[in-house]
């Protein structure tokens, strides 16, 4: 058993969320293409590119607070008899 340490990660691996500086927006990082990282937003949608330079990881509360918001039901003020 070795006693170095792994090489330290310098870019955002799939499965990992960063909020896009440009926009503000946060996406799961799903591959890197032309030197770009191509995200998702996490309920889905169209991928983007985003330069990595443009990338910061998402925090803990970032990544609840959207999954949160995406898995929760629209709730109906009425009920289906119109009350």
């Amino acid at each position: 058993m070795s006693n170095e340490n792994p090489p330290p990660v310098t870019a955002p691996t799939p499965v990992t969320y960063v909020v896009d500086t440009r926009t503000d927006r946060l996406g799961q990082v799903m591959d890197r293409h032309a030197g770009h990282l191509q995200l998702r937003p996490p309920q889905g949608g169209l991928e983007w590119d985003c330069p990595p330079e443009c990338a910061r990881p998402a925090s803990e509360m970032e990544v609840r607070r959207t999954r949160a918001a995406t898995r929760t039901p629209e709730r109906k003020t009425e009920s289906r008899w119109g009350l």
